[in-house]
């Protein structure tokens, strides 16, 4: 009898049903844009680590000598973390749909982040003036390496939070926005972590 049935069915009137055992064709689904920064990170995590690495066996030669990190180093880094808690800000009200606390949150994080990297070069001009410069040694040059190669992905990221802003003008629905929220608050936590490895490598060595 089940032979019969095998035989007299028709399968193109059951292609709605899934076979036992068979892949229905769903898929884990995730925006490219994720995709995309979680790639980028992880390449950027590869470079910071051969960073420290080379730093760290650079430490051991006789010719490295030690150079005292400027003060305003730790102002910056309040900085960063204060522009990270603004952007978290902005990421929450973007889900709770408050429109005004995503914009205040994300203008917050972005003046906090300009005054980040003014700082950075305000603690380069105090090496300066202190008689460190990139040829003084290889702790300046790294020191310079360093902050340099951090101060470029926060340029970076604020290329990403200027095109934000500008797609916050046009909309009066958090929603929209988002996703890029999203990403930006993603990515300055990421660079906070960066920092605060660079800035205790750079302190404690």
């Amino acid at each position: 009898m089940g032979i019969l049935q095998e035989l007299t069915n028709k399968p193109w009137l059951n292609q709605g049903a899934p076979v036992e055992g068979e892949a229905t064709g769903a898929t884990f689904a995730m925006p490219t844009e994720k995709v995309g920064l979680r790639i980028f990170l992880g390449v950027v995590t590869v470079v910071f680590s051969l960073m420290v690495v080379v730093y760290s066996d650079r430490m051991t030669f006789p010719d490295w000598r030690y150079i005292p990190a400027p003060w305003l180093l730790w102002v910056n880094t309040a900085l960063l973390i204060l522009a990270s808690v603004a952007f978290q800000r902005a990421r929450d009200s973007a889900r709770r749909e408050q429109i005004d606390g995503v914009r205040s949150g994300l203008v917050a994080g972005g003046a906090l982040t300009i005054a980040f990297l003014a700082g950075q070069l305000f603690a380069w001009q105090q090496l300066v003036a202190a008689g460190h410069y990139a040829s003084s040694g290889p702790a300046v040059d790294f020191f310079y390496m360093l902050t340099a190669a951090h101060g470029v992905h926060m340029i970076g990221g604020l290329v990403a939070w200027g095109r934000t802003m500008i797609r916050l003008q046009r909309t009066t629905e958090a929603a929209e926005v988002l996703p890029s929220v999203d990403l930006c608050t993603a990515y300055w936590h990421y660079l906070l972590m960066i920092w605060v490895v660079l800035f205790g490598l750079l302190l404690f060595t």
